[in-house]
């Protein structure tokens, strides 16, 4: 005779503990104490969507658990291995690729001897239980969480949607107000299914609720409504399409809730049920109307964020590019590249135009002759103050650069400036506390036909030249202070020095900022980041490799070589000199008025060498004249310039010091010369006369009467562009004559 409760062989098999987790309907896994998993059953094989058993060497992270939710795994490891019992919330990508909200509780297993060994954790799909109310507030806390790490609206809304199917809804519509239209900017479903051509409008379309629809009773109501049953209602419907559709996939409910935030009504959110998912229950009630509701508010603050983030980003953005070069000149001997990038948004700093823009900023200047100056620096720091002094500095240094002035004064003259823009500041007893702000900047001049580079720097990093697939930084001897921190009573020609390079035919030069090497670290890095030394030589080897291709490929090249997050605001200037050389013509004539003919017959053959239309030659031969005309007769009335003697061996004394043989001659005598320099370029000639006279010209007003006092005038109404500047031997007088046409 059997007792109540003995159990038959047969029942007593079905009870093993592999049997009983076989038919249990709640995931079961086991993870040793490194959180490998060791076993799941069934159900957990179809609740994370992973076939076949684990082989030992799966971590926890392995079942789908999301990145964002990494941190939540490793605290639930090290709670449960301390002894507590660990319960909570994650999002999880099954194999397939939809996504589940699992609700999981982990406790620790033991060894008989007490000893923690490992980690057993069961879990569900939380939206599917008898705890609905723990499953709601567990999932309005887990979309606040994620839509506070959002800045951008269309993220925004994605993270909605993927929150919420297949959870809680089959069909999730987010439709925001452009204007005075209704846009749609989400449309997720469940399983992957897409609504049928002419159906539902896609997103971008443009939504139109007609009136008694439930949907335009919440916007017009501001308030959340629930439709639990649409076989009991009717209402109108926007298309034939989409009554079609919505019969043929059996919509059961549906909840639209208004997304409103300081009185403004910024969209819906329309939520819906259908016979494409094997639901607990097919219909919503009031308490789910509810939970839509407190979720909408939430989405609807998250949103107002997003789009007063994006509107001081593009406010940003605009700031930026118009403090930069919109277009660069087509120049000569030059192929040029420029990338910028804003800085990224700092957590700890807020959220907009504070933070995105910077004081980083590139420059080309296309200067007399064809030649061009080349301008990269940094304002330190980020944000509105470093972008206004950033905008101030390159346009001083715009202003600056047309004196055609060595790089060193350039310089100079930029430091003094620094200060100048500083906003005033004085302590309690009325001292000037004033702080310039600190400017690393490089200027470089470059002269395209003798591949001349020119330039001073104020403690930027030096440039990485390229040649012949080598990668190697510029050899820059003098780099002097940063500008705005000179000592006072130093003067800046002891502080920036110019410094002169040849450059090989096809070099290239990379200028950048800091910005370019100073990333943040990759999420996925495992040990210390790269040191600086290791990541220019990851720099320069990845230059080396594209080092053959176009300039615009070797900007792309060094804007991804290094790994890591672009942090700071960056800017990348790349120009390559020209393979071929460029055509030039010159001359040194004796500063006579017979020698003027001579001028204009050397132009005449050099600009029929060119090809120049014949027009457009005369037009030069007539301006040739005339600047080579002023020069000789100003020749006579001009001072030679001092000029420096040099003496080999020791010092003289004073009273010999001056009887030195020809110092007299060189003082007083010598015959007056100039010399004729004629450029082709692509699209313009240029002419430039030099000679000794420190004097620069200016035009003046001739009288009805004046024989002379034309030529320059002249000059300035046919000519596109003329000026002159300063040489160590006196000046140099200069036009640009376009080959084509004025």
């Amino acid at each position: 005779m059997k007792r109540w409760g003995d159990l038959s062989q047969d029942a007593d098999d079905h009870l093993t503990a592999g049997s009983v987790l076989d038919h249990a309907e709640m995931a079961v896994v086991v993870t040793d104490r490194f959180s490998n998993v060791l076993y799941w059953n069934p159900f957990a094989e179809r609740l994370f969507g992973r076939e076949g058993g684990p082989s030992g060497k799966e971590s926890l992270m392995s079942l789908g658990i999301m990145e964002e939710d990494h941190p939540l795994a490793v605290d639930l490891a090290k709670n449960v291995l301390r002894g507590g019992v660990w319960e909570g919330t994650f999002d999880v990508v099954r194999g397939d690729g939809t996504m589940v909200y699992v609700r999981a509780q982990a406790v620790p297993l033991r060894h008989t001897s007490g000893a923690v060994t490992g980690i057993v954790i069961t879990a569900r799909e939380a939206m599917r239980s008898n705890e609905r109310e723990k499953d709601r507030f567990g999932l309005l806390e887990r979309v606040g969480d994620r839509l506070a790490g959002s800045l951008y609206v269309e993220e925004t809304l994605n993270r909605v949607a993927e929150m919420l199917v297949p959870q809680f809804a089959d069909h999730c519509f987010i439709e925001l107000v452009e204007g005075d239209r209704l846009i749609r900017k989400v449309s997720t479903h469940v399983h992957g299914w897409t609504p049928p051509p002419d159906s539902w409008k896609p997103v971008g379309g443009e939504i139109r609720y007609p009136i008694g629809h439930y949907a335009d009773t919440a916007l017009r109501r501001q308030e959340t409504i629930l439709v639990e049953d649409f076989s009991q209602v009717s209402y109108p419907s926007t298309s034939e399409g989409a009554a079609r559709v919505c019969g043929e996939i059996g919509m059961t409910s549906a909840i639209v809730a208004p997304l409103s935030v300081r009185g403004e009504t910024l969209g819906l959110m329309y939520l819906a049920i259908s016979n494409l998912s094997d639901r607990r229950s097919p219909h919503y009630d009031t308490f789910d109307r509810d939970f839509v509701g407190a979720i909408a508010t939430r989405v609807a603050l998250a949103v107002d964020n997003a789009l007063l983030f994006e509107e001081e980003r593009h406010t940003a953005e605009s700031f930026q590019k118009h403090l930069l070069p919109r277009d660069l000149p087509k120049l000569d001997g030059l192929d040029i590249a420029v990338r910028y990038y804003p800085a990224a948004p700092l957590a700890s700093h807020g959220q907009g135009i504070q933070t995105q823009v910077g004081g980083d900023w590139y420059d080309v200047i296309p200067l007399s002759a064809g030649r061009v100056g080349i301008v990269i620096g940094d304002v330190e720091g980020r944000g509105a103050k470093a972008a206004a002094v950033m905008g101030q500095l390159r346009a001083a240094l715009r202003a600056f650069a047309q004196d055609d002035k060595p790089p060193a004064d350039i310089l100079a003259k930029l430091d003094e400036w620094t200060r100048v823009v500083a906003a005033p500041e004085r302590d309690d007893f009325g001292a000037d506390v004033t702080n310039p702000p600190i400017v690393t900047c490089q200027y470089m001049v470059y002269d395209a036909w003798s591949r001349q580079l020119s330039f001073a720097n104020a403690g930027h990093a030096p440039p990485l030249l390229i040649v012949d697939g080598t990668v190697t930084e510029l050899d820059i001897t003098e780099v002097g202070q940063p500008l705005g921190v000179r000592a006072k009573g130093v003067h800046a020609d002891l502080v920036y020095k110019e410094e002169t390079r040849t450059l090989p035919a096809g070099a290239t030069l990379l200028l950048y900022t800091d910005g370019l090497v100073d990333r943040r670290p990759p999420r996925d890095l495992e040990g210390p980041p790269p040191s600086e030394d290791e990541t220019m030589r990851i720099l320069r080897e990845k230059l080396g490799k594209v080092s053959d291709e176009p300039v615009e490929r070797i900007a792309d090249m060094a804007t991804i070589a290094i790994p890591g997050e672009i942090d700071d605001d960056m800017a990348i200037l790349v120009v390559r000199s020209a393979g071929a050389e460029l055509e030039i013509e010159e001359c040194t004539f004796p500063a006579q008025p017979i020698m003027v003919s001579e001028a204009r017959r050397m132009a005449s053959e050099a600009f029929a060498q060119w090809q120049m239309p014949e027009e457009r030659a005369e037009l030069a031969c007539l301006l040739v004249s005339e600047v080579v005309t002023n020069v000789v007769l100003h020749a006579a009335s001009a001072n030679m310039p001092r000029r420096e003697l040099v003496l080999d061996g020791p010092p003289l004394p004073f009273d010999d010091s001056w009887d030195v043989p020809g110092f007299e001659d060189e003082i007083a005598g010598g015959d007056k010369e100039f010399t004729l320099r004629l450029r082709r370029g692509g699209e313009s000639i240029w002419v430039e006369v030099f000679d000794q006279d420190l004097r620069l010209p200016r035009i003046r007003s001739a009288g009805e009467n004046d024989e002379g006092g034309r030529g320059l005038y002249l000059v300035d109404q046919l000519a596109k562009r003329w000026g002159s500047r300063p040489t160590r031997e006196g000046k140099a007088v200069w036009f640009e004559i376009p080959i084509g046409g004025r």
